[in-house]
């Protein structure tokens, strides 16, 4: 991806969650002149990988298969481990009409998918097989509180105000339904760590390759590692 399109992303999705009432945390709109300028107490930003996430899976065409998603609070995978650990998650994204993320499970993270406003959202499942496959049995979910179940590569429609939970190795594919408008989607999980617990029944490319044709507008939160470099304390 350009760089100069993830900006163009980055510009038209705070205008999209302005109208939804939907405000991201400050250090969204942290430059990276305000980055370089930043000390330790901002560790905890970088280290449970909080902020701005933009990909289009390697497919070269984001409003064909993209996702936006800004991660607003994580835990660490060490965290799990300690009984008064922070051991959720939570990510705002915004889904396009028929635009897709690709076919995957997660390892460790459930995951409760949420319909904040806008469109609907479509969403296909089945079960992993042992071996990582698609399986062929129904698979059942709860959708607020009641189960549902549907056929293996059965759809669930999620209009404004409903949500779904996806358990562990629960493959599932989504998009926004055609005609109906972009969808904000919310997202509460057990931790999260992206780098390490997604699992794509195809190959794609998780993290976009960027074309520095610009300056960032905003950080990525792939970006912090060339810009946060804080003074070691005294």
């Amino acid at each position: 991806m350009k760089r100069s399109e993830i900006n163009t992303i980055m510009r038209e999705s705070l205008e999209f969650l302005g109208g939804m009432k939907f405000l991201l945390p400050p250090f969204a709109t942290w430059t990276p002149a305000d980055w370089r300028r930043k000390g330790p107490e901002c560790r905890e930003i970088v280290d449970q990988q909080l902020g701005w996430d933009i990909t289009d899976f390697g497919s070269g065409d984001f409003a064909r298969v993209g996702l936006f998603l800004f991660t607003i609070r994580n835990g660490t995978l060490a965290s799990l481990a300690d009984p008064l650990g922070k051991v959720y998650a939570e990510k705002i994204m915004i889904v396009r009409e028929n635009q897709l993320t690709p076919t995957h499970f997660h390892h460790q993270k459930m995951e409760d998918i949420i319909n904040r406003g806008g469109g609907n959202l479509v969403i296909r499942v089945w079960n992993a097989t042992a071996t990582d496959q698609l399986a062929d049995t129904p698979v059942t979910l709860s959708m607020d509180g009641v189960s549902v179940t549907v056929a293996a590569g059965g759809t669930i429609t999620l209009p404004p105000g409903e949500s779904v939970c996806l358990p562990q190795r629960n493959y599932h594919r989504f998009w926004g339904e055609e005609g109906k408008g972009t969808v904000l989607v919310g997202e509460v999980s057990r931790v999260n760590d992206d780098r390490v617990d997604n699992h794509f029944f195809d190959p794609v490319g998780r993290f976009p390759d960027i074309d520095e044709d610009v300056e960032p507008l905003y950080l990525l939160y792939n970006d912090y590692a060339r810009y946060y470099r804080p003074k070691a304390a005294k």
